[in-house]
């Protein structure tokens, strides 16, 4: 079975690394984001996506918008049998979904209908879920809609941050991506249609969503504080700037700041910082 996967970020790696791996399988190209400017704002970085791709030789696209470049990025290669998707960051119209013999099929970080939309894994923590997992579904013009073709769920570690938890769903999604594409191509693939009406959708965070709501209480705090990290981190309002926490917990029914940033610092103990810091006031 030929395959045009499509995804960005590094938790797209282990599902492109699986299907190039497997012999069944023929990766004919990876599209993916464009090349954007670092930290500094200077130099380009490449995706993760792009920089497996190149080292294993298969051609790379990176297109603005795949929905109006498909016809002619695909020019120039094999036609691909089905599009996978993985966190790839663009929204597929109808001539994409179309494109291949058996259409698209999406590596998602919920089991949905619950936690539609770009962000699964952050909220499944601040909304203090303790299972999550994958979904394999069948792509359609809706977002995260499709029919469900797999799902594979797993418990939420208590101190889990979404980041670690992003680790071990991208595992857990290169598994469950084979595994699925198998039952495709013997023709044993059993489609099931998602209830819409358990559904619940949560769109990209910005930075400024990192604000911590102190009326909120200890426990939903740390939920959000681990659901916020690494990115765009959890961040408290002072005399000295935004303080970033990067880790929280609950002592005694209060809450305690455990790890916490200054801008311009490291992170350190919350013990340490107010060590330093004696005229340190929240809000």
């Amino acid at each position: 079975m030929k395959i045009a996967f499509f995804g960005t970020p590094e938790f797209c790696v282990p599902s492109l690394e699986a299907l190039i791996q497997n012999t069944r399988y023929s990766v004919v190209c990876v599209v993916t984001q464009p090349d954007r400017p670092g930290k500094r704002g200077k130099d380009l970085i490449p995706p993760p996506a792009k920089v497996l791709a190149q080292k294993r030789g298969i051609p790379v696209f990176q297109p603005e918008r795949i929905s109006k470049e498909i016809d002619t990025l695909f020019s120039t290669i094999e036609k691909p049998d089905i599009i996978v998707t993985c966190a790839f960051g663009q929204i597929l119209r109808q001539n994409v979904i179309d494109y291949c013999k058996h259409g698209v099929v999406n590596v998602h970080a919920s089991i949905l209908p619950k936690y539609r939309g770009a962000c699964p894994i952050n909220f499944v923590i601040i909304k203090g879920e303790t299972e999550t997992g994958i979904t394999i579904m069948q792509t359609d013009i809706g977002i995260d809609t499709g029919d469900i073709l797999l799902q594979v769920p797993t418990k939420i570690g208590e101190d889990e941050t979404a980041g670690e938890l992003s680790a071990r769903l991208s595992v857990i999604g290169a598994d469950a991506l084979v595994k699925t594409l198998d039952l495709i191509k013997s023709g044993k693939v059993k489609r099931t249609k998602q209830d819409d009406s358990k559904s619940s959708y949560y769109p990209m965070l910005k930075k400024s969503d990192g604000k911590i709501d102190f009326s909120k209480t200890p426990k939903e705090i740390v939920n959000f504080v681990r659901g916020m990290n690494p990115w765009p981190m959890a961040f408290a309002e002072s005399n000295l700037g935004d303080i970033r926490v990067h880790k929280a917990s609950v002592k005694y029914g209060e809450l305690q700041l455990d790890i916490v940033q200054k801008p311009g610092g490291k992170p350190i103990t919350y013990k340490d910082f107010l060590n330093g810091h004696k005229d340190f006031k929240l809000g």
